[in-house]
C-alpha cells in the first residue's frame, strides 16, 4: 500500500480518515477476485467472526463457514461444550442449510420460538426421520399457542432431491414459487435449500479442513491450566487456536503462548495437521514481532475500536485502528507471520481498508450480533422491531460469567474493574436480517474495491492499493443520502 502523493501523516488514523484512489485497472468483473486468504486457516473470504459470547456460536460458525469465513468460540465457554460444538459444525453439510426440525406434536408457540434461529424462516416437521410438512412464522399467526404445528403446518410440501447443481434448485424453487424447500436424499432429510442460498452456492466456496469440512476455531485465555485446555481444544478438532487477552503485550502472554505452540506441535507430530496459533491483541510492531517469535503464526491488532468496549474512554489506552493494522502488518510480513484486523468495521469499505492496510484477515463482532444465527435469543422492542442482545468480552455481564466458580469476595472485586458495555441491543435490519445477507454486502463491497484497485487477490490489492486522507467533511460527503435534503 501507498498514500497518495507520498503524503504519510505523522498522525494515526482511523478507518474513517482515509479513502482509496481508484488506479488504472485491468479486472473487469468482481467475480475475477479471489478473497481466499494465505494465513493458513482454510477460509476462502477473509471473515473472522471474533470469539465475543454474544456473537460466535455453532449456528453462526456453521453458516459463515459455509460462505468461506471461520467463527471463533469464546475462551469462556467449557470445553465439553466446545467439543459438542465442533462436531455438530464438522457434520454440518457445505452446501444445505441446516433445517430448524420440530416434532408434529410441537406446540405452535415453541416452534415459533425455534424458527428465527436460522435466517430461512421456517421449520420442518419431522416424525420418526421422516419429513411430514413445512410450518413458518406466518402459519403460527393468530394461532393458539398450545395448538400442535401438525394443525398448522403445510404438509402439501415441495421437495428437492440431494446432488444437484445450484441453477437446478433455484429453477426449481422459482417455478414452484416455493421460498425454500427440503433435500431429501432417498428418504432422509439432509438440510434445506433456499432461492439466495443456491444463489450463494454458485457464488461462494465453503472454507474446510483437509478432509471437506467446514472449518472452526476457538480461543483460550492466558490464565489458568492453559497447556490442558490448548490440549483439548486441539483434540476437539478446531482449525486454529487463538490465544486471546485484551493486553497481548505483556509477560503471562509470553509464557502461555509458547504452552500453546508446545501443544500445537506436538499434535502436529502426531497427526501430520499442522492448526494455526493465532494471538493478541496488540497494535505495535514490537508487539508483533514479540508474539510472533514466542509462537504466533497470526497476530490479532486492536485495541479499543470494537462498538461493545470503553477501554479508551476508560483507560486512554488503544490506537487508531487503521494506522495499528498498517504498522502490524508490514512487521508480521517482515517474518513471514499474518495479522488480522480486530474490530472498529461498521461498513464494507472498513473491511477494504483493513486488507488494503495488510491484514490477512478481518474480524466481526457486533456488526455480526444483530442476526438470526447469533446466539441470543430474538427479543422485540417497544415497537415491535425484533433485536439481539450483545455485550462487551470485558463487561460486568461477561467477568460474571467468567467467575462464576470464583469464591465471593474475590468475584465481587473483580466485578469492580470491568470496561464494556453490558447489555446493548442489536435491532436485525429488515432487508438483511441474516448474517449471509452481511456477508453479502460486504463481499461486494471489497470485490468491487479490488476491481477499482486493479487486484485479483489480497496480496496483489495489499500491494496496489493507493491510499489518501480526508477531513470529516470529506468523509460526510461519501455517505448516501437516503432522502432529500
Amino acid at each position: 500500500m501507498e498514500f497518495l502523493n507520498g503524503l504519510q501523516p505523522a498522525h494515526d488514523l482511523t478507518y474513517s480518515d482515509v479513502f482509496m484512489v481508484p488506479r488504472r485497472s485491468d479486472v473487469v468483473s468482481r467475480f475475477d477476485v479471489d478473497l481466499a486468504t494465505a494465513d493458513g486457516t482454510g477460509t476462502t473470504l477473509p471473515l473472522v467472526v471474533a470469539n465475543m459470547t454474544a456473537i460466535s456460536g455453532r449456528r453462526m460458525a456453521e453458516t459463515i463457514a459455509r460462505r468461506g469465513g471461520i467463527a471463533i468460540i469464546p475462551q469462556d465457554i467449557p470445553l465439553d461444550v466446545v467439543a459438542s460444538t465442533v462436531r455438530r459444525v464438522k457434520a454440518a453439510h457445505t452446501v444445505y442449510d441446516t433445517p430448524v426440525t420440530v416434532p408434529s406434536s410441537m406446540t405452535v408457540g415453541e416452534a415459533l420460538s425455534l424458527i428465527p434461529k436460522r435466517a430461512h424462516g421456517a421449520a420442518v416437521v419431522v416424525d420418526d426421520g421422516k419429513p411430514l410438512g413445512i410450518v413458518t412464522e406466518r402459519d403460527g399467526a393468530e394461532v393458539d399457542r398450545f395448538a400442535q404445528v401438525h394443525e398448522v403446518m403445510d404438509s402439501d410440501m415441495f421437495t428437492v432431491d440431494a446432488g444437484l447443481d445450484p441453477r437446478a434448485y433455484f429453477d426449481a424453487l422459482t417455478s414452484q414459487h416455493r421460498p425454500l424447500a427440503p433435500v431429501l436424499d432417498g428418504d432422509s432429510l439432509v438440510g434445506v435449500v433456499t432461492r439466495k442460498g443456491a444463489l450463494r452456492s454458485s457464488i461462494y466456496t465453503p472454507a474446510t479442513d483437509p478432509d471437506g469440512r467446514l472449518v472452526i476455531g476457538a480461543a483460550v485465555g492466558i490464565n489458568g491450566d492453559v497447556r490442558a485446555k490448548a490440549r483439548a481444544l486441539l483434540e476437539s478438532g478446531i482449525d486454529v487456536i487463538v490465544v486471546d487477552t485484551a493486553h497481548g503485550h505483556q509477560v503471562k502472554m509470553a509464557d502461555a503462548l509458547p504452552v500453546v505452540r508446545e501443544e500445537r506441535d506436538a499434535f502436529e507430530a502426531r497427526t501430520g495437521r499442522r492448526v494455526p496459533v493465532a494471538a493478541g491483541n496488540i497494535v505495535s510492531a514490537d508487539g508483533t514481532l514479540e508474539l510472533v517469535e514466542s509462537g504466533a503464526d497470526i497476530v490479532k491488532v486492536g485495541v479499543g475500536p470494537g462498538a461493545m468496549c470503553t477501554t479508551r474512554m476508560m483507560t486512554g489506552v488503544g490506537r487508531p485502528q487503521f494506522s495499528a493494522v498498517l504498522e502490524c502488518a508490514a512487521a508480521a510480513r517482515s517474518v513471514g507471520a499474518h495479522v488480522w484486523a480486530d474490530g472498529g468495521v461498521r461498513y464494507p469499505r472498513d473491511v477494504a481498508l483493513a486488507l488494503a492496510g495488510g491484514a490477512a484477515s478481518v474480524m466481526i463482532g457486533s456488526w455480526f450480533a444483530g442476526t438470526h444465527e447469533s446466539p441470543g435469543d430474538l427479543k422485540f422492542g417497544p415497537d415491535g422491531r425484533p433485536y439481539k442482545e450483545s455485550f462487551g468480552m470485558a463487561s460486568s455481564r461477561a467477568v460474571a460469567n467468567r467467575t462464576r466458580d470464583a469464591a465471593g469476595f474475590e468475584k465481587a472485586r473483580m466485578a469492580l474493574f470491568e470496561e464494556g458495555i453490558s447489555t446493548s441491543r442489536m435491532f436485525l435490519d429488515p432487508s438483511s436480517p441474516g448474517v449471509e445477507d452481511l456477508v453479502d454486502q460486504i463481499t461486494a463491497g471489497v470485490r468491487s474495491s479490488f476491481t477499482y484497485a486493479g487486484a485479483r487477490s489480497i496480496p496483489e490489492f495489499a500491494d496496489r492499493a493507493v491510499v489518501g486522507l480526508q477531513s470529516s467533511a470529506g468523509y460526510d460527503e461519501g455517505r448516501p443520502l437516503h432522502a432529500s435534503w
